[in-house]
């Protein structure tokens, strides 16, 4: 299945999120990959563009907290 709107997206992402004591390359890989799946939806769901632009913008930010040394 392809995700079409935002609420899917963060559906699926949520199910994938690694847990809390993951090693910070698993989290910094999994807030990557979703930098790249809500740019994706911020094409295909127009109606929330923007919404989409500032989850990739969150999860940027999430993926630098996780820099490995």
């Amino acid at each position: 299945m392809t995700a079409r709107t935002l609420q899917e997206v963060h559906e699926v992402l949520s199910r994938l999120e690694p847990p809390p004591d993951a090693a910070p390359a698993t989290k910094r890989d999994y807030h990557l990959r979703s930098i790249e799946v809500y740019e994706r939806i911020a094409d295909v769901d127009r109606g929330h563009h923007h919404e989409a632009l500032y989850w990739v913008g969150r999860e940027h930010r999430k993926a630098t907290e996780h820099r490995i040394s």
